[in-house]
């Protein structure tokens, strides 16, 4: 995702706790901090995308983190897949301090993400998330603006219980085959 940004001719500062696993986007051109402060503190907009929903707590919330430290009128954007009420939170409380937030959990994986394909799911204001799009087209090519702060969660959730019922559904098809007769299935001939 940092590496479609910079391709895209936007100017990249990063934060990652383990340096070394962020080496090869520094050689790249992104500008690497040593704090989280540091790194958002002259950003028109600040992405983040962690790994749990007491991450993005973390790197929102706590002293000296995001929203202490970033520059006023910036654009948060959180792309982890947390909750709605998280969302809704970070919404209420970014606004509360003069900053524009949206949730926007993405779908595609690992493949989406260095392909440049993502889905991006956004929840906030539809201005904010218009004024971003060129942010998003960078990173993806499935667009859409799911409505209210929480909304963008609300469509991700969706999205894997779509993927868990399908996957639940092959798996239970797999062994009731596999039970009713361990040969593999032939095919009828009608002629």
């Amino acid at each position: 995702m940092v590496r479609n940004l910079m391709r895209a001719r936007f100017e990249l500062h990063i934060y990652a706790r383990t340096r070394k696993k962020v080496e090869d986007v520094i050689s790249e051109g992104a500008f690497f901090h040593e704090s989280i402060a540091d790194c958002v503190k002259d950003c028109e907009a600040v992405i983040t995308i962690v790994g749990f929903p007491k991450d993005v707590e973390e790197v929102y919330f706590s002293a000296g983190n995001i929203l202490e430290s970033a520059k006023p009128g910036a654009y948060l954007i959180d792309m982890t897949t947390t909750s709605p009420a998280l969302a809704e939170k970070l919404y209420t409380e970014g606004m509360k301090m003069g900053f524009h937030v949206l949730d926007a959990p993405v779908t595609g994986g690992d493949t989406g993400a260095k392909a440049g394909t993502l889905s991006i799911l956004a929840g906030g204001s539809r201005a904010d998330y218009e004024t971003c799009m060129p942010l998003f087209e960078a990173m993806g090519t499935n667009i859409n603006y799911q409505g209210k702060a929480g909304c963008g969660q609300h469509a991700k959730l969706a999205n894997q219980i779509m993927i868990a019922g399908a996957l639940s559904g092959v798996c239970e098809a797999l062994s009731y085959a596999r039970a009713k007769d361990p040969r593999p299935c032939r095919t009828l001939n009608n002629g």
